[in-house]
């Protein structure tokens, strides 16, 4: 497959000027002390599967594949038994992409998508868990990443990968219905002594309701009758959330959320998650013709609601509780996570944009970040995906083509973006990968209405 649209994605030369001009812009308006801005090594370029699995292709290398899979073009010193094993692998890789959907196909993000999709697929372990990337510091399985995955996964029309990450993350969940931050691929444990995420079970309910409302959209019925084989994950999760918030605030405790950090004060990036998969729970329990259960997952997905608008709607969404600046969970109280934006959240998401806007033209996690100047692409497709649900196609459109120009030279989605606009750290990175897709999908139903 030709990659001549990979090679010129980023134009290292052009940006850099770019940010040199505003480096010199902001000297001259009398701001001098502007931090140096961070370098992070490329640790890969991208994945390679092959007949010995999955492999890591070096930094700055240019791999090109053979069409539509993540399978190395044949060298000559490949034998004749590893080109036709490897011929197979490609075979198998493109009956699978022809069974399902390309969001944005025919437009020009269907490169993108595509390799998203074949980039998923690369990272699924063969014990259903999805790893967040092949290099060593991201081999492992977080709840959040499996469950936008499951997500973007049901939406091309892959739901039995959807489902696999969905019986993974059951498989793994506590009793209590909590989830570590993350687990080892084999399911036997986590990697260190990192706290639990509470926005874990949210995802997870999640990302459930929109694979079971994709595969009763895409055969009436089979979604539902699916949804009866997941009563445990689905009871588990509810119950765990309506416990946390079983209080006069109707509020969780502390807990860590997408930043991976501890915290002192409760955070957006926590309720969020968790007031969507009530809302979905709510729906999925309708299916069932549990009205008890979906009246109950109601009543607490009401009363979280008020409680945030309360709470974070008085400090215009801010990151914490207790005031500062906002993030990108101002995404998750709005769609495609919630039904409907909480007030002032939208404004809120909109005005945060200044906030984390870094000089390469990505976004950083949040306002009160590091000021590294480093751009991260999960964050930034979250934004994408935002304003796609909003029906804001330029806005979804603008976000996706800076992601798609930060590339690496393989195709693949970096997680970071330096300031003068290389790509960082792991690629491909599997959450991007899913936002990304994600977005695509919203916007292919903007076109359709």
């Amino acid at each position: 497959m030709s990659l001549n649209g990979v090679r010129t994605r980023w134009r290292g030369r052009t940006i850099g000027f770019s940010v040199a001009g505003v480096l010199l812009a902001v000297s001259a308006m009398g701001h001098s002390s502007v931090p140096e801005p961070a370098y992070i090594e490329l640790y890969m370029d991208g994945v390679a599967v092959t007949s010995l699995g999955l492999l890591q292709v070096p930094a700055g290398h240019e791999q090109e594949y053979l069409e539509h899979s993540r399978v190395p073009v044949h060298t000559d010193d490949l034998s004749t038994d590893l080109k036709q094993d490897h011929s197979d692998l490609a075979t198998e890789s493109a009956a699978w992409l022809a069974q399902g959907t390309i969001p944005g196909a025919g437009t020009q993000y269907e490169d993108l998508a595509r390799t998203a999709l074949l980039d998923i697929r690369a990272l699924i372990h063969e014990d259903g868990a999805l790893a967040a990337g092949a290099h060593k510091r991201w081999r492992y399985a977080w709840p959040r990443d499996n469950s936008f995955a499951a997500v973007a996964l049901a939406r091309t029309g892959h739901s039995e990968d959807a489902i696999s990450l969905l019986e993974f993350l059951a498989s793994v969940q506590g009793k209590d219905g909590s989830f570590q931050a993350r687990y080892l691929l084999d399911g036997s444990g986590t990697p260190d002594n990192r706290p639990p995420q509470t926005d874990g079970t949210g995802w997870v309910l999640w990302a459930l309701g929109d694979v079971i409302t994709q595969m009763n959209t895409q055969a009436p019925g089979s979604g539902t009758a699916e949804l009866a084989d997941h009563a445990v994950l689905l009871d588990r999760s509810t119950d765990r959330i309506l416990e946390l918030i079983d209080n006069p605030r109707s509020l969780p405790p502390v807990s860590p959320d997408y930043w991976e950090v501890r915290e002192t004060a409760l955070t957006l990036g926590t309720v969020g998650p968790l007031l969507a998969g009530l809302e979905s729970a709510a729906n999925l329990y309708a299916l069932l013709g549990q009205s008890d259960s979906s009246m109950r997952a109601q009543e607490g997905a009401t009363r979280l609601n008020a409680a945030i608008t309360k709470e974070f709607g008085a400090v215009n969404y801010s990151r914490h509780i207790t005031g500062g600046l906002a993030c990108a969970s101002t995404s998750f109280v709005q769609p495609p996570f919630v039904e409907t934006a909480l007030e002032g959240a939208h404004d809120a998401w909109v005005d945060s944009v200044k906030f984390m806007a870094r000089p390469a033209g990505g976004l950083a996690p949040g306002g009160s970040w590091k000021a590294d100047g480093i751009s991260w692409t999960p964050e930034t497709a979250l934004y994408a995906m935002t304003a796609a649900a909003s029906g804001d196609r330029e806005g979804a459109e603008r976000w996706l083509t800076w992601i798609d120009e930060h590339r690496t030279m393989s195709g693949a989605i970096p997680e970071k973006v330096l300031a003068d606009g290389s790509p960082a750290a792991v690629a491909p990175l599997a959450w991007s990968a899913a936002n990304i897709l994600i977005a695509l999908d919203d916007l292919e139903k903007i076109a359709a209405n």
